[in-house]
């Protein structure tokens, strides 16, 4: 892989947490980003992850940020996924400023976002979050929660404000247990 011209998408997203990827390593495949994606990923990384850093406090865990579509097939991900266009990020609160919850509303009621995605968890709080940001059209604001269903099949139900996997409004952010 050749080293980029930049080290650093923001402030605090680093070239190589926007890139990095176990599989990837794992089975050779150079997850490299072209120039638009690269653009997208600094939007990205400015426009939400760094407002979010600043809520948070410290530091968040990037899960996952820009996948080539090589990489993308080999996870089982979404033909159509923006983390192929570098406008999504899979976002873990693992060194606990905020939970996962607490991210998830800040991002709602506070920033601009495309999709967002309250990855399985529990009613009170997802195992991740996956947000993404577009600047070519108007972001969404779409809200997703992602949940397994009796036969271990992935599900996502869509919502017009955030609802559990079982239709209640989810309960206010409270600390983690």
């Amino acid at each position: 892989m050749k080293t980029p011209l930049i080290t650093r998408l923001s402030p605090h997203v680093s070239w190589e947490e926007g890139i990095r990827s176990r599989t990837a390593s794992r089975k050779g495949i150079n997850n490299c980003p072209g120039i638009e994606e690269i653009k997208c990923m600094i939007e990205t990384a400015e426009l939400v992850f760094e407002p979010l850093r600043e809520f948070v406090g410290g530091p968040i865990k990037i899960n996952s940020f820009f996948r080539c579509e090589e990489l993308n097939t080999a996870i089982g991900g979404s033909k159509t996924s923006q983390h192929i266009k570098g406008q999504a990020m899979d976002l873990d609160d693992t060194f606990g400023h905020k939970t996962n919850a607490e991210m998830y509303h800040f991002i709602k009621d506070n920033l601009q976002f495309d999709q967002m995605v309250w990855e399985f968890g529990d009613d009170n709080n997802p195992n991740w979050i996956h947000v993404s940001f577009v600047t070519h059209r108007k972001n969404r604001k779409k809200l997703t929660v992602a949940y397994k269903d009796e036969n271990g099949r992935t599900r996502y139900k869509h919502t017009a404000k955030h609802e559990t996997r079982t239709g209640g409004l989810s309960p206010d952010c409270g600390p983690r247990a």
